[in-house]
């Protein structure tokens, strides 16, 4: 086995190891986000061959045979990045979804359901081949993820304002988390807020904790947010894996959402296949990927 590299880019964090030939990480680095819709295209480039360069720090004449480009953004984006690398051999390119799948199936065939600040799908069918769900943004869609934990979280909440509902936890917490009183105050808070969409999922922590507690409002919230979220890995199931036993493939949950234990409670109350809880980071995914990789 040759040496070799792998990234992980995210929009949280750039993450980046290089295995010797023993496939024995030799070296990592941990660098800013790299999402180009986040940080802007030319500050992504720099932060991934930052976090490259980094790596190799000590073992610039290590013979690197293969990179592997796990990034989120375009992939014809990254992939134009990956043809101006030198001495960093094949490269290949994926999206970022596909270390999280590897981590729930092994190389086999499976899926996964992800959700963090936001959420997708991920699949690998018998023949190898990766498929993606979901992920279409915060404001399209990502049921299970933060945003949406905290989207409900909040319009529940302005129900319990305008008196139309009962109180809950959620009333509260949303009252200070804005500091406003009133039903118009608190919207106009969300509305007029430039990050609106990270302002919103910061609350996911909270209305899990409540749910945890015995809140009813809040454990609606979630039960209904990640409940969408399998309704679509379940549609992605029955595409894929058609007329096959569910405890046949694999299938995982990933991000800190779901892990959760009262959201992993509620996923698992209505799965029709197995469920596995995903605690490795995305990183030892695309180590294992580049242990799979032909040298």
């Amino acid at each position: 086995m040759a040496w070799k590299i792998g990234v992980d880019g995210g929009g949280t964090k750039t993450e980046c190891v290089l295995l010797d030939p023993s496939g024995a990480v030799a070296a990592r680095h941990t660098g800013p986000g790299c999402s180009p819709s986040l940080v802007g295209m030319d500050r992504a480039m720099e932060i991934a061959a930052e976090v490259i360069r980094a790596v190799r720090a000590g073992h610039e004449s290590a013979p690197v045979s293969f990179t592997l480009l796990c990034m989120a953004g375009s992939r014809a984006f990254w992939k134009k990045f990956g043809e101006g690398l030198r001495g960093c051999g094949r490269i290949d390119t994926v999206d970022d979804s596909v270390p999280v799948l590897e981590l729930a199936t092994r190389g086999g065939p499976g899926l996964v359901l992800h959700a963090g600040t936001g959420s997708f799908i991920a699949a690998r069918t018998p023949d190898g081949a990766t498929h993606y769900a979901g992920g279409i943004g915060w404001r399209f869609g990502d049921e299970g993820s933060g945003y949406d934990l905290g989207r409900r979280a909040i319009a529940r909440a302005l129900l319990e304002l305008q008196g139309w509902a009962p109180p809950s936890g959620l009333g509260p917490l949303v009252r200070e988390r804005t500091g406003a009183a009133t039903a118009a105050a608190v919207a106009g808070h969300f509305y007029h807020d430039p990050a609106t969409n990270t302002g919103v999922a910061a609350l996911a922590p909270d209305v899990l904790r409540l749910a945890s507690g015995g809140d009813p409002a809040a454990g609606e919230a979630v039960s209904e947010s990640v409940w969408r979220l399998l309704e679509l890995a379940v549609s992605v199931s029955n595409q894929l894996f058609p007329g096959t036993r569910p405890d046949s493939f694999r299938a995982g949950v990933s991000g800190h959402i779901l892990n959760h234990p009262f959201a992993y409670r509620a996923l698992s109350s209505r799965a029709p296949f197995p469920l596995s809880t995903i605690s490795e980071p995305p990183i030892e995914g695309v180590r294992l990927l580049l242990a799979r990789s032909p040298d």
